[in-house]
């Protein structure tokens, strides 16, 4: 089959820009706490066996649904335990977002305009440096840019009396695949910003065609097995994974990373400092009242209104969440240089904006992997080095989400720490994951998280923990410290005996 001219120049984009988000996802470690805690639990998906039910530690963990980890999981057994191969996941959600982006923008703004809007978002800090940051949060934007762009696609065909049906089924396919990525807003987002767009144009008629009923079917098909296997196997799993990570985590405080509420409208705005400029079209006398383009207009600036205050409204506020509002920002940028006059001027202030935003996503992941942040590849280098096949590894005040998947460790480890204080503490911490996930199997973590008391071993170990612990536990008195690196050390414990202990034998 030959492909069409439009075909050729659509696969020769995807390749670049797949290409160019790849380039550096390889030159750093994974960063503590995220991209080792997510990373790890696809490593232990993939060496386990078990695809199905989510494990931190060998414990069920059901912070988050599992499309990520099962991504990550299938690139590492194909492309082998590398860097690259772990941000198989947000890598994909990027170039799925732009993609979409670049589609849509094309059917109905035209072929320039989507190119211009598809180079203004690969350069953007944000979007460049979290297509290469391995946690949930590109991922699912991806998926609501998919999803976004699908909706507003059919609705518009609705609109012209074009056919609809195949995009809008899309729509929901990618509204499920969302779900199973981060949960709910994979599909609540959407529904917010194209309702939005959709009523604040008066166009009723359009909203009960979207709502058909082989859509939301395909979406329950899709999206409802895997929660419902989960409720089977663990009781009161739909209440935790709803009720607390959901509403709970969206309504309370004492989660991480409290901020005020104009955090993201700042984020925005520091990162968006070289493009305001070209963000004045759609804010012109007239420019949303534009037959041709002003409803496009309108629906990007609702996507970004519509993000950005969601996403306000908890006091729990991390960076990645504001991603989804990133790809209407770049068209909105596209729009404003191309409806100036084609100047020497204009295009000079262009290129400057994007070479000052490229400059600044290259050169943060460059610093990143010269002078990596919190890691554990130098001492779990040390540790597969040295350790037998048989012999166990301890963490102790602290669980190196990554050191497993560097160590290639194929069984979880005992993590020694006041447990009775960690489930009682409500703020969330690595303890407090821990302690959840020992909810769903009490008798698998009532031996792999120990108190300090009953920590001993008869054979020899390896004890990882904060460099002070040596002082704090009679076991590691005779340790040998093997490596440290920064304030966290590798110790080979010989046997103790553990006479006496609560967990002798």
């Amino acid at each position: 089959m030959t492909l069409t001219r439009t075909g050729r120049e659509t696969l020769a984009v995807a390749a670049l820009a797949a290409l160019w988000l790849a380039a550096t996802a390889w030159t750093r470690p994974l960063m503590l706490p995220d991209e080792g805690r997510y990373v790890g639990v696809a490593w232990e998906m993939l060496r386990s066996g078990n695809w199905l039910t989510p494990t931190l530690d060998g414990l069920p963990y059901f912070h988050k649904p599992p499309l990520f980890y099962w991504i990550t999981a299938a690139a590492m057994s194909v492309f082998g335990r590398h860097e690259w191969a772990a941000r198989a996941a947000p890598l994909l959600g990027a170039w799925l977002g732009a993609m979409a982006l670049y589609l849509f923008v094309r059917r109905w703004w035209g072929e320039r305009a989507a190119r211009f809007s598809l180079l203004a978002l690969l350069v953007q800090p944000l979007f460049y440096v979290g297509a290469q940051f391995a946690n949930l949060d590109m991922l699912v934007a991806g998926c609501i840019v998919a999803t976004i762009t699908l909706l507003a696609h059919a609705a518009l065909s609705i609109e012209q009396g074009l056919p609809y049906r195949a995009a809008l089924l899309a729509a929901y396919a990618a509204a499920a695949i969302g779900v199973l990525a981060k949960g709910l807003i994979g599909a609540l987002l959407p529904a917010l910003v194209v309702g939005s767009w959709l009523l604040a144009l008066r166009r009723w008629r359009t909203l009960p065609a979207l709502l058909w009923w082989p859509g939301p079917l395909l979406f329950m098909l899709l999206a409802a097995p895997w929660f419902g296997a989960m409720q089977q196997r663990f009781d009161g799993f739909l209440d935790y994974f709803f009720i607390v990570q959901h509403f709970k985590r969206f309504a309370e405080a004492g989660f991480n990373n409290v901020q005020p509420f104009w955090f993201y409208p700042a984020v925005l705005f520091v990162f968006s400092l070289p493009w305001l400029p070209w963000l004045y079209k759609p804010f012109e006398r007239g420019a949303l009242a534009d037959p041709e383009r002003g409803p496009l207009r309108l629906l990007m600036l609702l996507w970004v209104a519509m993000v950005v205050l969601f996403f306000s409204l908890p006091r729990s506020k991390l960076l990645g969440y504001v991603l989804p509002a990133v790809p209407p920002l770049a068209c909105l940028m596209a729009d404003g240089y191309l409806t100036l006059d084609p100047s020497v001027q204009a295009r000079r202030l262009w290129r400057l904006s994007a070479g000052i935003t490229l400059a600044l996503g290259v050169g943060a992941v460059a610093a990143l992997s010269l002078h990596p942040l919190r890691s554990s590849r130098e001492l779990a280098a040390v540790l597969s080095a040295q350790r037998g096949a048989d012999e166990p590894v301890l963490m102790v005040e602290n669980y190196a989400f990554d050191l497993p998947f560097y160590a290639r460790l194929r069984e979880p480890v005992v993590v020694v720490d006041d447990w009775p204080a960690a489930r009682a503490d409500p703020r969330d911490t690595w303890r407090k994951e821990l302690a959840d996930a020992g909810r769903f199997a009490p008798a698998r973590a009532a031996a792999l998280l120990v108190e300090p008391a009953a920590l001993c071993t008869t054979q020899r170990s390896w004890v990882v923990g904060p460099s002070g612990a040596q002082a704090r536990y009679p076991l590691l008195a005779h340790a040998v410290a093997v490596a440290s690196h920064g304030d966290t050390t590798l110790w080979r414990v010989d046997a103790t005996g553990c006479e006496g202990r609560p967990n002798a034998g």
